[in-house]
This record gives structure tokens, sequence and C-alpha cells, in this order.
């Protein structure tokens, strides 16, 4: 860390304050990513787009997400993150104001991959300084509050970009959620405290080892690998089915923008918040009882997922939102727990830098690809076999945590070389 300032102790009041203002801007950051595959129709009919085409502003932006990671991975572990996190979210609200001036699909890619830099920064801080600011102890439980800005971010993006784009244009829709950007990154600047890092004492070996001793103690460290794998089999099925979903009801079933956009937004919200909540709960419980647990919930939560997906996709239209429902409940138990797994895996002075090595395999193996892939089989088949192949990879993502249990700590925290 650096020694530029040095951060004071903060109490209960003061991460009670982080937690919810990093939340709120987890929450905005989520309604911007969603927006795009609730207008994305409009988008691909304007600029006369191929399915291809549509998922590569996907893949643009993962591009982007992903080459930023490693850098602040490394900021975040040696610099105070509170003015960083703040100016990414100046910087992304100045993205969303910007898209009301795209007039073509390479300036729509171009803006979509800057936004790409801002939350892979924020995705990374965020969650280092919550563990920085709770015990080991309430880490799945503040892990799993901020992450239910996810479903319910994502929701009101569908909403918003649904029902904004049908009335007033697709590029409004990204105008109106630069506002509560901006207006959070404010308040964290003026409320939020920098925390007083967790150390254990080998602060000064890290430094004497620098950036590939701890890049080789990352990649052999046995269960980091696997929750960060497995997290990113499940993101490339969750990442595809959240870019094209929209456009499947309106191809599909018939639904209008708005009409999709109408059931996107609760079905997410109750489901994936419902999913969110229970899962975090359910790992806390057994939590007590096993160290496994922050493995067996997203295991079981991926598997399960797979047979109300596939009658989503390849069911009568009628069981369509009852499959989606039950898929995105399930999904999104294992949310909180996977997070939690990833920062209790490492080295407290390492956990920007683990969190960053997340962010960068969850989207390279799995959401940077699946949106054009799904993009390519729907221009050569149909949209409904282009969403049940990713969930291959469903499968996958629950094999691998379930190997993550074999080899999860006995006690949370662990030195991660001496977990390789």
């Amino acid at each position: 860390m650096s020694d530029l300032k040095k951060p004071k102790i903060v109490g209960v009041a003061g991460a009670t304050v982080a937690l919810v203002l990093l939340t709120a801007m987890n929450f905005v950051n989520y309604i911007d990513r969603y927006i795009l595959p609730a207008v994305q129709e409009q988008v691909k009919g304007e600029f006369r787009l191929s399915d291809d085409q549509i998922g590569s502003l996907t893949l643009w932006f993962m591009v982007a997400y992903m080459g930023a990671s490693p850098i602040t991975g490394w900021l975040g572990d040696r610099f105070p993150r509170k003015w960083m996190i703040v100016i990414c979210g100046l910087a992304i609200s100045a993205c969303n104001f910007l898209t009301a001036d795209v007039q073509s699909y390479s300036s729509l890619n171009l803006r979509h991959a800057a936004l790409g830099i801002g939350e892979a920064s924020f995705g990374i801080f965020a969650p280092a300084m919550l563990a920085d600011f709770y015990p080991e102890n309430q880490r799945n439980r503040v892990l799993t509050i901020f992450n239910i800005a996810i479903p319910v971010g994502a929701a009101l993006g569908f909403l918003a970009g649904g029902v904004i784009g049908h009335r007033y244009g697709w590029r409004q829709s990204f105008v109106a959620s630069a506002i509560p950007g901006a207006v959070i990154a404010i308040l964290i600047a003026i409320f939020l405290k920098e925390p007083e890092r967790e150390s254990n004492g080998k602060d000064k070996k890290r430094g004497e080892h620098g950036l590939w001793a701890e890049l080789t103690a990352l990649g052999t460290n046995k269960p980091y690998l696997c929750s960060i794998f497995g997290y990113a089999a499940v993101t490339f099925s969750l990442g595809g089915i959240s870019v094209w979903m929209a456009s499947f009801l309106q191809r599909m079933n018939g639904y209008s923008q708005e009409q999709a956009a109408g059931v996107m937004g609760p079905v997410i919200v109750v489901a994936g918040l419902g999913g969110t909540v229970c899962g975090g709960l359910l790992a806390q419980w057994w939590s007590k009882r096993t160290a496994k647990a922050l493995y067996l919930v997203p295991a079981w939560s991926a598997v399960l997922a797979v047979p109300p997906a596939l009658v989503c996709f390849f069911g009568p239209p009628s069981l369509t939102i009852a499959g989606l429902s039950i898929a995105v409940f399930l999904i999104f138990l294992g949310t909180g727990p996977v997070n939690a797994a990833t920062l209790n895996a490492v080295r407290p002075e390492m956990r920007s830098m683990a969190m960053a090595g997340q962010l960068l395999i969850i989207h390279l193996f799995g959401d940077a690809a699946s949106p054009k892939l799904i993009g390519l089989i729907s221009d050569h088949s149909n949209l409904r076999v282009g969403l049940g192949a990713t969930l291959v990879t469903m499968v996958l993502g629950g094999v691998i945590f379930f190997i993550g249990s074999k080899v999860a700590p006995p006690s949370a925290t662990v030195d991660v070389q001496a977990a390789a």
C-alpha cells in the first residue's frame, strides 16, 4: 500500500456508509450494463446490423474490461481506492451522457469499450475495500448485500431501456442513467472514508517479491482457481442469456420491446433478488457446518438451473416465463458465496489483485465471447438454438465448483502459497 496517505481506522458507522454507497454505485453500473440488451433491437434496426455485430458490442466492452483489470488490480493493492472509485463513477456517467451523440456503429462500439474500463475499475476496488471494512465472518453477508445490486440494477436497466427507448429513442435511455451515477460519485467523495487495510504481517514480503510472485501465488492457489473458473463457466451462460433474452421474447414469443422489458424487469428483480438473498443466507448457515459451503452453493445453483432453462428456450411459449424465473432464481443463489470464496482464498494484501484476476478470467472465458457466439449461431439457425447451446458451460461450472469444495481451505482466509 502506498505511503502517500495513511487511512484512519473506520468504525461500524463508516463501514455501513461504505456498504450503502458502494452498493448504490454497483446498482447504477448494472443499470448501465443492461440498457443495451433492452434496446438492441432498435440499435440493430437503425444501423442495419447482424446478430453477430450486436454480439460484438458486448465483446468490445469485455475486451476493454479485461484489459483494464490487471492495471486497476495492481493500483488497488497499493494506493487509496476512494478517489479512484470517484473518478470511475464520474467517467461512467460521462460515457452515458456522450451516448446521445452516437451516430454510427463504430462510435457506439468505442463508447461501450470506454464504459468497460470504468466498470472494471469499480468492480475491483469496491469488493476489496468492503473486505477491509468487515471481518471474515461477515464478508459473505456483506458481499451478498453488495451483489443484490446485480439483479435489481439489471431489472431497472431492462425497464428503463425498454420504456424510455420505446418512447423517446434508445439514446435517451443511456442518458437517463448518467445522472444518478454522477450524484453517487459525489456522495462517495464527500462521505466515504478510506479503511485501514487488514494485514497478516506479510505486506513487506509482498513488496520484496513483487508482482510476479503475486501472480504465481494466485496461479497455484487451488481454491481461488476453482472459484474463478467455476464462476467463468456460469458467467458464459448467464452473460449470453442476459444479452439476448429480451430479443428472444420479441422474436420467438411476439412481444413488443416495451412488453419484453416489462417482463424481464420483474423476473430479474424478483427471482434474481430472491436468489441472491436466499443464496447468501444458505451459505451463511451452511458455512457454520462446513468450509465447503461457499463452493457447494454455487455448484448446486449452476446444475439445478439447467432444466428450467431448457424449458424456457425449447418448451412451449406458455412456460417460457416460468422456466426463466426459476432458472434466474437458481443461478443467482451462487452470486454472493462465490465472491466471498474468492476474497477469502487469498491473503488480505492481495485482494484487489485477486478480484482483478477474477474479473479477467470470468470475462475472458465467460461473457466476452458468449453473446457473439449466440449471435453467430442465431445467424445460421435461430436464437433458440444459440441460447440453448450455452447451457453446456453451466454444467461445467457446477463441476468446477464441486471440485473446489474438495480443496476448500478449512479456514476461510488462507495463505495463498500454503493453499497451492
